[in-house]
């Protein structure tokens, strides 16, 4: 084993078993060996998966197009502060700053990353050395006040730690276990939170004999900080998911996790622990209902290719076929952002707001399917 596995082991013998959400806590955010916090390269060619700003720079500048909108909707404060929580290598922050330079909007602008792991930070410090005045790093968004402006998650929240849980002759949930000659097992057992049952009760959701699944809690806190933390503005949450009808419909009675590697994906969350990735599909019902139960509203939800074409990137592709030399190569990577067969619908975008008029937004012009949650 591992040192993380050695470590996940004793805290289970200590224990007597682990929640799968603590599992999943341990083996990507763990202070010393989780995947998050490890120097190893995770995006790009050379690491385990892709994100759309690593694809092509025109993600970053679409999404700039509608933070300005959001920016002239508010009435162009003076102070407008953009909150990125979790901003990985950092190319999305380098090219929406790159698509703000001939803008008014950059003056107003102040840049926040929300980042724990000091690998990734120190990867996206170097990357930004250009705009370090313009950005700055903080590691919890409690350290945040009376934010005016847009907090932003791109791929943040399928990466939260979920219970994992099954329909037995009821619903249980899944643990880990552990023992020298078998290693790492899953055993069921009673739910070890309430808040689970209450979870199957408040979206309608019922599953059949040996469907597993996962369930999200954590996202109902993190709206919770959000809404301590802003004061006015805007909520841009861009993810892979679904809404609860169909993410716990019948022919998805294995759940949704997957597991990346090199850009291989699998279903064993307890092979390579500590250098995979663990992802969980977002269940987008949870995070609009959970949000309007604190007052915050939402303006509108649609896959990301209909955001990016309600925004225009028909008219940047143009453009790129026309100054570009290699611009084929460039067009199948932002056909890969914007098409069904890929990140155009897999990927979901959600914004919800707080303390404005309720906004007609750009990005959902084509589009808006907020009825879907």
């Amino acid at each position: 084993m591992n040192t993380l596995e050695t470590k996940i082991a004793e805290q289970i013998k200590k224990k007597g078993h682990l929640t799968f959400e603590q599992f999943m806590s341990m083996a990507l955010y763990d202070s010393e060996f989780g995947y998050y916090n490890t120097q190893t390269k995770k995006i790009g060619k050379a690491g385990d998966f892709y994100t759309s700003s690593y694809l092509h720079p025109v993600f970053g500048a679409i999404i700039g197009r509608q933070i300005i909108e959001m920016w002239d909707l508010m009435g162009r404060p003076d102070h407008f502060q953009f909150v990125e929580m979790g901003a990985g290598a950092g190319y999305f922050c380098k090219d929406l700053l790159d698509s703000l330079k001939n803008t008014d909007f950059l003056s107003a602008l102040q840049y926040t990353i929300i980042e724990q792991s000091p690998a990734m930070r120190e990867n996206q410090q170097s990357l930004l050395k250009e705009f370090s005045g313009k950005v700055q790093w903080i590691c919890e968004l409690r350290e945040c006040t009376s934010i005016t402006g847009c907090i932003f998650t791109n791929e943040l929240l399928d990466a939260f730690p979920v219970h994992l849980v099954r329909m037995e002759d009821g619903l249980k949930e899944v643990y880990l276990d552990f023992d020298e000659k078998s290693g790492f097992f899953e055993r069921t057992g009673d739910l070890s939170n309430e808040d689970i049952s209450h979870y199957f009760r408040d979206f309608s959701i019922e599953i059949a004999r040996g469907y597993t699944t996962e369930v999200n809690l954590r996202i109902k806190p993190w709206l919770n900080q959000i809404n301590e933390a802003l004061k006015r503005g805007f909520i841009l949450t861009i993810d892979y998911g679904y809404p609860s009808w169909d993410y716990y419909s019948e022919d998805r009675n294995r759940g949704t996790m997957l597991c990346y590697h090199k850009h291989r994906t699998n279903e064993n969350p307890y092979m390579n622990i500590g250098k995979q990735d663990i992802t969980a599909h977002v269940n987008f019902s949870s995070v609009k209902k959970w949000g309007e139960e604190l007052g915050i509203k939402t303006a509108g939800y649609c896959g990301q290719g209909v955001f990016m074409v309600s925004l225009g990137i028909d008219e940047d592709m143009k453009k790129i076929a026309e100054n570009s030399d290699d611009f084929q190569f460039e067009i199948a990577k932002i056909k890969k952002l914007i098409l069904p067969q890929g990140m155009g619908e897999s990927h979901k975008v959600i914004i919800q707001y707080k303390g404005v008029e309720p906004p007609k937004l750009r990005g959902f012009s084509i589009r808006n399917q907020i009825k879907t949650l």
